[in-house]
């Protein structure tokens, strides 16, 4: 069973820091990409960030370019979002996802599987 797990929310100020977590598990794909998603109250959900799992290769909606920043930790199967400069516009729940592809892609309805969310709040 594909798992996923989202920790390190929460609230902090305007210009603080947060790390997201995204412990992954019960899949076998060759190729896979993880991605960080996030859906504000009222809104769509919109593809924040995403990783490849067969060179690290990394894409980013253009809102947080130079302020987030994804990596992996394949020994202990998980994906980090390091979020910087956080700006109350970056409040929502964030949720990863993963799709058995090579495409970085920051469209969620390509993917298949999806965490339960962590709710980061950004007080200005």
């Amino acid at each position: 069973e594909v798992q996923l797990v989202e920790s390190g929310g929460g609230l902090v100020q305007t210009g603080g820091s947060l790390r997201l977590s995204c412990a992954a598990s019960g899949f076998t794909f060759e190729d896979y990409v993880i991605g960080w998603f996030r859906q504000a109250p009222g809104k769509e959900r919109e593809g924040v960030a995403c990783i490849s799992s067969t060179n690290g290769a990394t894409s980013y909606t253009n809102s947080v370019k130079g302020r987030f920043t994804i990596s992996s930790d394949n020994a202990k199967n998980t994906v980090y979002l390091q979020m910087n400069s956080l700006k109350p516009e970056d409040t929502a729940v964030y949720y990863c996802a993963v799709r058995s592809d090579r495409m970085l892609l920051l469209l969620s309805q390509w993917y298949n599987y999806w965490g339960q969310g962590t709710q980061v709040t950004v007080s200005s």
